[in-house]
């Protein structure tokens, strides 16, 4: 009788595992991972057609929003000089204001799709040149600013929350919220009146804006260059620390009460060891979606800031296209800005599953 169901048992056994000679693992092993991965690259894909779609319409909404703004571009462009009615003519249909909005729009849309953003009105040459000459200074800036001010946040924001409640708790906090409210504008005014032009004992020792000062080559251009950079650099990093710690420290402070942390001091690990190996993993999460929020902004540049200082980036540039309004100019840097935005929150969505398998699956 035990003999006769041996077979049976092993036959049965056989069916339900599988055929024993298959190569490879099993449809039952290689399943849920096959699931996981078809489910992210389908989450993937939707982000980048969400990106995708967002592109064109803000490509749809640069060209009527700045249309509204009640100025006359070719009047500006006269700079109030006294110029002839056949003048004014020859000049909008030379920059083609004189066609129906409907042809204007579908000539930028179908331009802008190969990269053409058409001609500065005020500089008289290519929108993308401009861009790309403006460019290396905008990255130079917030790129810098980025680095510092990351770091500095992500740092200061884990000592603050591990020791909570402390009188260093305390001040950086209360220091983060007050330089978190500041406008950045403002607060780059005041550097300007301190440090630059000077104010009672304290003397004038930096620039009060631009790139360089001239006439300078090789190792003395590169500290001149430093020179110009310290009161923007810490215009920036003052105010993108205080949301980074902010951040920083909300998060980690949620983490703290968690049973893994509990499990690992149990284990006898260092407290040390328990916050950089446990805690701030876990904690990051948030801060780096706000880094990479944050690094669109790097080649979108801080108007009011780049303003301030006179500096000659992309901010400093939709300024003065602004104030025309050389149309084709604003368009062509409000795509690059938002472009630049979507591109890295669409970044940090794709990426975002990888840190926390949760999301995405």
């Amino acid at each position: 009788m035990a003999a006769d169901s041996t077979p049976a048992l092993v036959q049965s056994a056989t069916q339900a595992a599988g055929d024993p000679t298959e190569v490879g693992p099993s449809p039952a092993a290689r399943g849920p991972r096959a699931r996981n991965t078809k489910a992210y690259l389908q989450y993937a894909a939707a982000k980048i057609v969400g990106a995708a779609v967002s592109l064109f319409a803000v490509l749809v909404t640069s060209f009527f929003l700045f249309r509204l703004i009640p100025s006359d571009p070719v009047k500006q462009m006269t700079g109030g000089r006294p110029v002839s009615a056949q003048q004014l003519e020859n000049l909008r249909h030379q920059f083609g204001l004189d066609q129906p909005m409907w042809k204007q729009f579908t000539s930028y849309i179908g331009d802008a799709l190969t990269g053409d953003f058409g001609m500065s009105y005020q500089f008289h040459t290519p929108v993308i040149d401009k861009i790309t000459d403006a460019l290396p200074a905008t990255l130079l800036l917030t790129g810098t600013s980025y680095v510092l001010y990351s770091a500095l946040g992500i740092w200061l924001g884990t000592r603050t929350a591990w020791r909570n409640g402390s009188r260093s708790d305390r001040f950086n906090t209360a220091f983060a919220l007050t330089l978190y409210s500041i406008p950045s504008f403002w607060l780059g005014l005041l550097l300007i009146i301190v440090f630059a032009v000077g104010i009672g004992p304290i003397p004038g020792m930096f620039p009060t804006g631009g790139l360089e000062s001239g006439g300078e080559s090789g190792f003395a251009y590169v500290i001149d260059v430093a020179h110009h950079l310290v009161l923007p650099v810490i215009t920036l990093v003052a105010v993108g620390y205080a949301q980074t710690l902010l951040v920083m420290r909300s998060s980690l402070l949620d983490e703290m009460g968690s049973d893994y942390l509990t499990t690992a001091r149990a284990k006898g690990l260092r407290d040390d060891v328990v916050r950089r190996k446990h805690a701030v993993p876990n904690a990051m999460l948030p801060t780096f979606t706000l880094m990479f929020v944050n690094l669109g902004h790097v080649v979108a540049g801080q108007i009011l800031v780049e303003t301030v200082f006179s500096w000659p980036g992309l901010g400093g540039l939709f300024y003065q296209a602004l104030s025309v309004p050389d149309l084709p100019l604003v368009q062509g840097l409000f795509f690059v800005f938002a472009t630049a935005v979507i591109l890295a929150n669409t970044l940090a969505d794709i990426l975002y599953p990888l840190l926390d398998p949760r999301v995405g699956r």
